[in-house]
């Protein structure tokens, strides 16, 4: 059966966004010289950012908002893609700085890695908060043998 979305607003989402956000902020300006750890790691804490924001918002599970981040990868490569095939250049720094220059494989393959590294912690929120009794739950007055 399939669940239709639902606008929602989940602070929790908001507040693991926003400290997302932060890391990224920094990974971008305090680690710039970093090379590859910057951009790789980057690229696929964006995923796990933009599936946040997502999370924030909408009420869905979690494969179509995690593919949905995904996609959006995807597409900041294709449009990379396209402007550097149509020689066009983001004229504003900070933003080429966010969207990026060039379009790589290895963006690609960071996407891929956050959206595997969302489901594989989204599983294992779930299969812990599995494991424990709700909260509300009366406890036994039975002893313990």
């Amino acid at each position: 059966m399939i669940r239709a979305m639902r606008w929602r607003f989940d602070l929790l989402s908001l507040a693991w966004a926003v400290a997302l956000f932060v890391l990224l902020v920094l990974l971008a300006t305090v680690g710039a010289r970093w090379g590859w750890v910057r951009s790789f790691f980057g690229d696929v804490l964006a995923v796990a950012w933009v599936y946040l924001v997502f999370k924030t918002f909408i009420a869905a599970r979690v494969l179509p908002l995690a593919l949905a981040a995904f996609g959006v990868g995807l597409l900041v490569e294709l449009g990379q893609w396209l402007a550097s095939t149509w020689h066009l250049q983001i004229p504003n720094r900070a933003l080429r700085i966010v969207l990026g220059a060039t379009a790589d494989w290895w963006d690609v393959l960071a996407y891929a890695i956050g959206f595997v590294a969302v489901l594989a912690v989204e599983g294992a929120i779930r299969k812990f908060r599995a494991g424990r009794p709700p909260a509300s739950a009366p406890r036994s007055s039975m002893p313990a043998r």
